[in-house]
C-alpha cells in the first residue's frame, strides 16, 4: 500500500440524513466489490473502473451549499489492527464532539455523538467481516509503527440543493474508509518552512474543521514540497510573529529547558486529538507543558525539539525551520528523546503494543 492518504474505499459505506426534530436516518451502504485477493489482482483500469462505482452516489445533489460554497464539515480518525486480530478505534469519543461542534459552529443540525461512534463502529465492522481491513504486523513495532496500516475513516457532511447563500438545514453525514499508511515520509526530508500566507483569522472558522479551512494549508503546503521543504507552518494573521499552525496539524516545540510548548488553542487554532492526547502523554512522563503564544523567534532561538501532531500526521518529528532566511536545526536533525518517546507511546497504545492506561481504545465488535 502507498503511503498516505489512497483513494481506494472499502465497500460499505454509512449514510445518515437529518429527517427534523432531532431525527437521522441510519443507513449502511454495500458499494461494488469483489474479494480483496480478486480485487489486489485486477488490471489497473478494471480496478479504478470499480472504485470509481464506490465512489458514485447519485443520491446526493451536485449543486449544492458544500460544492457551491465549501460549507461543510469532516472528521478523520483511525482504526488501529492490534496483536490479536481485533481492530480499535482510537478516541472516537473525541471526534464525535468536535465533529458536532463543527455542524454546530457552522449551523447546521449537528449529528448526534452517540449515532456518530455507532456509525464508524458499524462502517469499520461491516468491511472488516468481508475482509477489508489490514492485519497487525510486529515488523512495524521496530520503527515506532511510523509505517503501520491503519483503517482511515472519513466522515463529512454534505448539503441539500442549493445555488444562493445558505445555510444547509437537511444535511447527509457520509462516512467512508479507505486504507492508510505513513503520511509524511519516514525515510524523505522533515525540514519546515514558514509562510506569510494566512489560515485563520481571529472570529472567523479556524477552529472548525470545516472544508473551506484546507484551501490555503494546500496551496502552502504544496509550494513548500516544490521549495525541498516537507510542512509549511502558519503565523498568526495580525503580528506575523506567532506560531499558529503547521499545513495540517498541531505543533510542539521543546525548548532548552525541558517544557513542552503548544500553541494554544484559541479561535485560529485547530482542537486536535492527537494534540490533547500528547499534551496528556507528556504530563503523565512528569513533562512541563505549557499552552500559550510562542513567537518564532523564541522557537529557533530556544527550540532543541520540533514535532507536528495529527491523525496522519501521528507524531512526526520536524528537523528544521527556515523563517526569512534563517534556519534553526533540531537536535542535529535527528529525531529528538521526547519526540521519540512520545511516538512510541502514542502508536504504542493504538496498536496494542503498550498498555492503553488511559482508556483511549475503542474495540470494533466484527
Amino acid at each position: 500500500m502507498a503511503a498516505g492518504f489512497t483513494l481506494s474505499m472499502y465497500p460499505f459505506v454509512h449514510i445518515a440524513k437529518y429527517q427534523g426534530e432531532d431525527r437521522w436516518s441510519d443507513e449502511l451502504v454495500e458499494k461494488p466489490h469483489a474479494t480483496p485477493a480478486e480485487e489486489a489482482a485486477m488490471p489497473a483500469d478494471a480496478l479504478a473502473e470499480l472504485q470509481a462505482k464506490r465512489n458514485s452516489f447519485p443520491e446526493l445533489p451536485l449543486v449544492n451549499y458544500t460544492t457551491q460554497y465549501g460549507m461543510g464539515c469532516f472528521e478523520g480518525l483511525k482504526a488501529f489492527p492490534q496483536p490479536d486480530g481485533s481492530l480499535k478505534l482510537f478516541r472516537p469519543g473525541r471526534n464525535a464532539a468536535r465533529f458536532a461542534r463543527s455542524m454546530e459552529g457552522l449551523m447546521m443540525p449537528v449529528f448526534p455523538e452517540k449515532l456518530f461512534t455507532a456509525a464508524m463502529q458499524r462502517t469499520v465492522a461491516a468491511n472488516a467481516r468481508i475482509g477489508f481491513a489490514p492485519s497487525y504486523d510486529p515488523a512495524w513495532e521496530k520503527t515506532g509503527f511510523v509505517d503501520g496500516h491503519a483503517v482511515y475513516i472519513r466522515p463529512f457532511t454534505y448539503s441539500e440543493p442549493g445555488i444562493g447563500l445558505g445555510l444547509s438545514a437537511s444535511p447527509w453525514v457520509v462516512t467512508v474508509t479507505t486504507p492508510v499508511g505513513s503520511y509524511f515520509d519516514p525515510d524523505g526530508n522533515a525540514k519546515a518552512i514558514t509562510t506569510d500566507r494566512v489560515r485563520a483569522t481571529p472570529g472567523g472558522t479556524g477552529w472548525i474543521k470545516c472544508d473551506a479551512n484546507y484551501v490555503i494549508p494546500t496551496l502552502v503546503k504544496k509550494a513548500a514540497n516544490r521549495q525541498g521543504y516537507m510542512e509549511a507552518i502558519f503565523l498568526d494573521s495580525q503580528s506575523g510573529s506567532y506560531v499558529e499552525e503547521g499545513s495540517s496539524c498541531n505543533i510542539f516545540f521543546r525548548l532548552e529547558d525541558d517544557t513542552l510548548v503548544t500553541p494554544a488553542l484559541e479561535d485560529t487554532v485547530l482542537p486536535g486529538i492527537n494534540r490533547m492526547s500528547v499534551i496528556q502523554l507528556a504530563e503523565s512522563m512528569g513533562v512541563t507543558v505549557e499552552e500559550r503564544r510562542i513567537t518564532i523567534t523564541e522557537v529557533l532561538d530556544r527550540a532543541v525539539e520540533t514535532f507536528v501532531t495529527g491523525t496522519a500526521a501521528g507524531v512526526s518529528y520536524i528537523e528544521s525551520i527556515t523563517h526569512q532566511g534563517r534556519t534553526s536545526v533540531f537536535n542535529g536533525g535527528k529525531m529528538g528523546e521526547l519526540t521519540t518517546e512520545l511516538l512510541y507511546t502514542l502508536k504504542g497504545i493504538q496498536y496494542g503494543a503498550r498498555e492503553d492506561r488511559f482508556g483511549w481504545m475503542e474495540p470494533v465488535e466484527v
